[in-house]
């Protein structure tokens, strides 16, 4: 094992992590990416020695990159094996859940599906904001990379597989906007519920209500460690 890819969801992840396992090993070589066609340009013979690990990125890696990899591609999910997909922290506030935390895993053809390989848990604090517990679950992550940054950077061989397996629904995109659509006569609870779970200015896609052929957007005020309140009027119109 030659080297070391890192797909991250920002460039400036790169170089903490990449510090962290060069010391580890100061013989590995580098590369990083951020986009799918900056992975697409890493060349077969670097693939063939290196071991792919993704942290906190949107890019699905192709099958056949995924193949053409000499030691494994290891993913860092921000979410608990019972929240599989995308944005588990709003899905885990909608359901109510008490615990969350993230999972690293094998990459597999499927997103979220590969045999797990680390996790970490904590219990969700009362009252958190959607904001608040993505903030914890990173820190967490970012101690689960750390607790594994020796065996990524020194062992070449598979790391061990943990007894736990993948549940729950595998959230999409999808999912969230129709959450993000209020169904008519949704009730005081219901919309309490979707508020603090999915009412946010982060991920670009807002709760909003039809009525008559015109589509109205929810408008609060936030910080990131309170959770939404509506603010009057409740209901704005959307373009």
């Amino acid at each position: 094992m030659k080297t070391i890819i890192l797909l991250t969801g920002i460039v400036s992840q790169q170089f903490a992590l990449t510090e962290l396992l060069k010391a580890h090993n100061p013989a590995l070589s580098f590369r990083c990416a951020v986009t799918a066609e900056e992975l697409a340009a890493i060349e077969p013979d670097v693939l063939r020695e290196a071991r792919l690990l993704a942290f906190t990125t949107s890019v699905i890696v192709p099958e056949h990159i995924l193949a053409a990899l000499g030691y494994g591609a290891y993913n860092f999910h921000p979410g608990p094996p019972q929240y599989p997909g995308w944005a588990p922290a709003h899905f885990a506030l909608y359901d109510g859940a008490r615990t969350f935390g993230a999972t690293a895993h094998v990459m597999a053809r499927r997103v979220d599906s590969g045999p797990i390989v680390g996790v970490e848990s904590f219990i969700i604090p009362d009252k958190i904001s959607v904001r608040g517990l993505e903030q914890i679950a990173y820190v967490r992550l970012a101690h689960l990379f750390w607790r594994m940054s020796h065996d990524l950077a020194c062992d070449p061989s598979p790391l061990a597989e943990l007894d736990i397996a993948w549940c729950g629904i595998k959230s999409t995109r999808q999912m969230y906007r129709e959450m993000c659509e209020l169904p008519a006569g949704v009730s005081a609870g219901e919309l309490a519920r979707r508020i603090r779970a999915f009412h946010d200015d982060f991920r670009g896609i807002p709760l909003t209500y039809s009525l008559h052929g015109i589509r109205f957007q929810l408008a609060t005020t936030a910080t990131e460690t309170e959770a939404p309140q509506v603010i009057s009027p409740p209901l704005a119109a959307a373009s």
